[in-house]
């Protein structure tokens, strides 16, 4: 295509949930709402266009061994464009992945650096495994290396408890988030269980993983800090088979994992009736596949979230809490095209008609 090509997109564009467009034109790769002058090679894609898919929690560059090579990070990522994600909040990977950033053809990536865990109380080869004492430095560094984020690990398996438990004392959270405010980043964390919630919120947190966790005691103290949470159901889902695997060895983590796993819409429907804002992630790449954002959107409207409060969970809203635009005027473009309106029925998402990319169509 010539460098005066231009892409023009018609149908309904949902610019906002209230704001439907009939169309939208892609010149050099950016959003226009008036025809180009001079256009030549116009390109006509049709259907219900949304801003680019969000995956907020996402590990490109991780496997459920550890880190992985170049060629399987591509393959996750594009596994993801695929399914019409298009940017990333990558929480947690110990895989340099700044390569991507090259690639105009693969999605673009938000990183929380690498995990943070206390020693022997997470996956092997996934974190920095470090003791309290050394919380704050690690933290700095990460915030140096990520893109506005760091990815603590909460809570974690006990072996003397035989259950989930807290992994950090409150000492040592609040100096570190303290200190990751301090350069610009916000922090996320890590939580299944209930015990660590209070002391990673009034510490400051930002965000919580998971939030199996929330209670009736927490879930106000959430409302009132404006901490987020992102769910990622489809991974809750895996709780009853992890729990039988353990069974024999830690009885009290496994009844606890079924618990939380039986009451999590419940919990996530309360946390949206309370206020707390609720984003899309998957945790795609550990042991989970890539390519969920539409299962996991689904799975929020199971758990009562009205469709399109669940599609902001991933377009709109996710894309201003990342900072990141959307369908705006001169915003590079990249948006997804479904066959029909996702706010009626958002199991559209699970079938895109055309993924385009910093302006190209790619799928």
């Amino acid at each position: 295509m010539s460098d005066r090509a231009v892409l023009h997109v018609k149908g309904r564009v949902l610019v906002g949930p209230d704001d439907v467009r009939d169309e939208l034109w892609v010149v050099g790769g950016r959003i226009a709402y008036e025809r180009p002058a001079g256009a030549r090679d116009v390109r006509t894609v049709e259907g219900w266009a949304l801003p680019g898919l969000v995956d907020a929690h996402c590990h490109v560059g991780l496997d459920h061994h550890g880190p992985v090579a170049e060629d399987v990070s591509e393959k996750q990522a594009l596994t993801d464009r695929e399914a019409g994600t298009l940017l990333i909040r990558d929480a947690g990977s110990p895989s340099d992945t700044r390569w991507i950033d090259g690639r105009d053809d693969l999605p673009k990536i938000i990183r929380a650096g690498r995990h943070i865990a206390r020693t022997r109380r997470y996956i092997r080869n996934y974190a920095h495994e470090i003791e309290p004492e050394d919380l704050v430095a690690y933290v700095a560094e990460e915030a140096r290396r990520g893109d506005g984020w760091v990815k603590l690990v909460g809570d974690w398996l006990d072996r003397g408890t035989g259950d989930l438990g807290a992994c950090w004392p409150r000492d040592a959270v609040e100096a570190a988030i303290a200190e990751a405010h301090r350069l610009g980043a916000r922090v996320t964390a890590h939580c299944f269980a209930e015990d660590s919630l209070r002391d990673l919120v009034e510490a400051g947190i930002d965000c919580i993983e998971h939030a199996t966790g929330l209670t009736e005691d927490t879930i106000p103290l959430f409302a009132e800090r404006g901490v987020a949470i992102v769910p990622t159901l489809v991974n809750i889902a895996t709780f009853p088979g992890l729990a039988d695997g353990g069974e024999a060895k830690f009885p009290r983590w496994s009844a606890h994992m079924r618990r939380l796993h039986e009451r999590r819409y419940d919990t996530v429907r309360a946390a949206y009736d309370a206020g707390i804002p609720v984003y899309v992630g998957t945790d795609a790449g550990g042991s989970l596949a890539h390519g969920l954002v539409g299962a996991e959107v689904a799975e929020l409207v199971t758990a009562g979230i009205p469709p399109v409060e669940a599609l902001s969970a991933t377009t709109w809203g996710a894309r201003r809490w990342l900072g990141r635009p959307g369908l705006e005027e001169g915003a590079p473009a990249d948006l997804v095209v479904y066959e029909g309106d996702p706010r009626a029925d958002v199991r559209v998402l699970a079938a895109p008609r055309r993924v385009v990319l910093n302006g190209r169509v790619i799928g």
